[in-house]
């Protein structure tokens, strides 16, 4: 199958979450189907059992798996609810509601993702070029602690705040507007998805690089890590929401 191809990458995580929500989507696991089993799933997708395991849960809370206990138990995709028939199996609301905004976006949402991944990397590395001043460098310090904040209902501004006060940095006002731009037509979505903590983990662990190596001067660094922060996110948007 080819979706169980090798993960590669930084991303493990994200990337896996994507690989399982595209097969069920493209019907590679049918409704009803069940996963393989933990240890053969891993060992094609080169992964962790752990990173699986965390993955697998995502799914579970975002509706599209379900775990079954007993002989014949196992993780299996949940069936599809429509308008006529509820057969017990309901997609968790945010996903739900994540979804039905992913589909009202339509392209436009695959174009934010891209611009990002080529606007917010350019915007890191020119802010570690700048020789910052002192009120900038305890801006950015001070936007990076207030971003590992868990409680969602802060968080997500709290991390647009740091995205924002890094394009800032950069010392370029047409740029700082246009990662505004593309922060606030992402933002909904980012909202409406299921918090996941591994995700959350992997974001301020990246966001700790990027703020060290615009700090370090380090121009490469901060470029190279927020391409890798940008794509953790477009994978997890692609897989959850297609």
């Amino acid at each position: 199958m080819p979706l169980w191809r090798p993960v590669r990458g930084g991303n493990a995580f994200e990337i896996t979450v994507s690989r399982l929500a595209q097969a069920i989507r493209l019907g590679l696991v049918g409704a009803g189907d069940r996963l393989p089993a933990e240890r053969d799933l891993a060992e094609q997708l080169q992964v962790s059992r752990v990173t699986l395991r965390e993955a697998i849960r995502a799914l579970r809370e975002a509706g599209f798996l379900e775990s079954r206990r007993g002989r014949t138990g196992g993780t299996f995709v949940v069936a599809p609810v429509t308008g006529e028939v509820d057969k017990g199996r309901k997609a968790a609301p945010k996903a739900k509601g994540a979804a039905e905004l992913a589909r009202q976006m339509g392209d436009s949402l695959h174009d934010a993702l891209d611009f990002r991944r080529v606007l917010e990397p350019g915007a890191a590395g020119l802010a570690a070029t700048r020789t910052l001043t002192a009120p900038e460098r305890q801006q950015l310090v001070a936007c990076l602690a207030a971003s590992r904040d868990r409680d969602p209902t802060t968080r997500r501004v709290a991390d647009s705040r740091l995205h924002l006060a890094i394009a800032a940095a950069g010392g370029s006002p047409s740029l700082a507007a246009a990662v505004a731009d593309v922060q606030l037509a992402l933002d909904r979505l980012l909202v409406a998805i299921p918090v996941i903590k591994k995700n959350l983990d992997h974001s301020d662990r990246q966001h700790t690089r990027v703020v060290d190596a615009i700090l370090a001067g380090d121009a490469a660094a901060a470029r190279a890590t927020m391409e890798e922060h940008c794509d953790a996110t477009a994978e997890l948007l692609r897989g959850l929401l297609g």
